[in-house]
Order: C-alpha cells, then structure tokens, then sequence
C-alpha cells in the first residue's frame, strides 16, 4: 500500500528554552508529537520517525536535549536536573505555538518523557515510553542503589555510579569518541552484544573501563558509517559532559520529586521494549506494575530479538506501533 508523501522535509529549528536555546528538527503537520532522546544520542535517533510521523498527519519534531547538539549547554551540573529538562519541554510547545503535545522518549528521554507527563498534564496529553518503563519517584537514594549493584566484593561497578564521578566517563571517552560510540552502540544491540557468559558491558572493572567490555570490529546492522560519522561529530563537538551531567542529577532529582513519589501517570501511555534489552529485563517488576503506575496504558509491546535501541533498530515496527497508537488517542 502506498504511503501518503510527508507533507514537508524536515527543517531545523531553534526555540527559546529556560537554558537558552533548544534545537530541534520537525516535519509535518497536525497534532504535535515530541520526541525526546537518550543517551547518547540526539535528535537523530528519530531521523526514521519524522517522515513516518508526518505522513501520518503528525508535526514531529525532535529535539536535542538539554546539554546535547545545538542546544545549550549550561556550565552548572546542576542545570540538568530532571525539573530542567520538563520545563524545556514545555517551552519547546509553547514555542512551536501549540497547548498541548503527545510527548514520546526513548532511554533517557523515556524518564524525561514520563516526568513531564507526570507534572505538566495540562500539556502532554499522552506518553509513549521505549525501551526504558515508567517507574515512578521514589525509593531509596539512587546513588546508594547503584553502587550496591557492583555487588559484595565490589570487583566491578554498575555504569550509573561509573558516569555520576564527573570527569571519569570524559577521560575514557574523549580521546576517541567515534571508537567508543560505536563500542557502546554494539553492546546494547541485537546481534553484536556480549554473547551468554560474556562480562556484561553495563559495569566497569576496578581500575578499568567500560570500552574493555565492548564487542569491536563490527558495527550493529541499524548503524552505518555515516551515521556513526554525524553522532561522533556532535560530541567531538560538544563533549560529553552535558550528556554525562544527566546521570550526575539523580540524586537532586529523587529529592526534587519528594512530592511525587508513587505517582502514577494517568494520560494513555504506550509502552515498546526490546525482548534483548537489559532495560526490559532488569525492570520486569516495573512493566508487571503498569496497571497501578500506568493505568492509562493502551498499548504495550515487547519486539522479539530486539536490543536497546530500539526505533533505530527496528524502525519500521516502531512506527506501526507509534502510529497505531497515535491513530487510537482521543482527540
């Protein structure tokens, strides 16, 4: 069946933000649909999204996060605290001159994407989360929760405590990002990560790094060389330590959101996981609890031999399922 033509090309934008500026790039029009990123990605992760988005009669528009591509980086660590990152979301709507958004995440942007549907429902009318489930705020201090996953004999670390050390992640990063971006992006993907019994990729050996435990010599299917070529050439840019600063805010953002904890989401949510994807399996509790933390829940899939990254690497379901989704969303 032929697919409507996208009623534009993608453009580049940049909207005022609290920070500064946001980048971002939108395509069709209609209702609007947000996308936000993970790390460490940018708004092209969604370069597969946006003509499908808007030959199905959405505005799409995908947008750098704070501290990423073209958008501001602020010098303070502080400035990347989950509250940040909502508030940006809303100035990108109300720049783009509409009310309201159905706001999709994807990693990271999943959290940022649930959070702001959590606080701001008079503007996000819905949320699709990928790859990473809605938990709600609460529980014990992140930071003491994951440093107890280097388990008792604390011979390696989990990679959230590795990247909250500042400077840490940049020293082992830095000196060759297009390496360890392609080191990275083949650990969580469907057919180049780590086989059974293989050191895991999400810790970090004592007085080691991360790059040790990635897979090298392939790229994973979904990512060419030119692809690879446009995310390394944003952070041998910019550097990673906007990117990083996410992970630095954990702590502030478990206390910002004191008020918050056990909140459920109650816009109609879509949920899609990759089956290979540590983030589906390490919080299988969380996608059990959906119908007490998600009850606007209206779709969920999980894509068989499917990793991490999730609408890159399976683009083409992912924006069945999106539309789909967005095609059953009251008006």
């Amino acid at each position: 069946m032929t697919q409507p033509r996208p009623t534009t090309a993608p453009a580049h934008r940049l909207v005022p933000g609290p920070a500064g500026r946001v980048h971002l790039v939108e395509q069709g029009s209609g209702p609007l649909v947000l996308l936000v990123h993970g790390f460490p990605e940018s708004w092209y992760s969604w370069r597969r999204q946006l003509p499908a988005l808007a030959a199905a009669g959405y505005r799409a528009a995908a947008l750098d996060v704070r501290g990423y591509g073209r958008s501001s980086r602020p010098a303070d660590p502080a400035a990347y605290r989950m509250l940040d990152l909502v508030a940006d979301n809303v100035a990108v709507v109300e720049a783009l001159g509409e009310r309201e958004a159905v706001i999709v995440g994807h990693d990271w942007g999943a959290t940022v994407a649930a959070t702001s549907a959590l606080l701001r429902p008079d503007v996000f009318r819905a949320v699709g989360l990928l790859s990473v489930p809605y938990t709600p705020p609460g529980g014990p201090r992140p930071s003491e929760v994951f440093a107890a996953m280097g388990g008792p004999d604390a011979e390696q670390e989990f990679y959230v405590s590795y990247f909250q050390e500042p400077g840490r992640a940049e020293a082992e990063i830095e000196p060759d990002v297009r390496g360890w971006l392609a080191g990275f992006y083949a650990a969580l993907s469907a057919g180049t990560q780590p086989g059974p019994g293989a050191p895991d990729p999400h810790f970090v050996s004592r007085g080691g790094t991360l790059r040790e435990r990635f897979p090298a010599g392939r790229l994973p299917s979904w990512l060419t060389e030119e692809d690879l070529d446009v995310y390394a050439g944003e952070f041998e840019r910019t550097g990673l330590t906007g990117a990083l600063n996410r992970y630095r805010n954990m702590d502030r953002d478990w206390a910002d959101l004191a008020a918050h904890h056990g909140a459920p989401v109650k816009q109609p949510a879509l949920f899609l996981g990759g089956a290979l994807d540590a983030s589906t399996t390490w919080l299988s509790d969380a996608i059990a609890a959906y119908p007490a933390t998600l009850p606007g829940l209206t779709a969920s899939h999980l894509l068989d031999g499917c990793g991490h990254w999730l609408q890159q690497e399976r683009p083409e379901d992912t924006n069945r399922l999106l539309t789909d989704w967005l095609a059953a969303l009251p008006a």
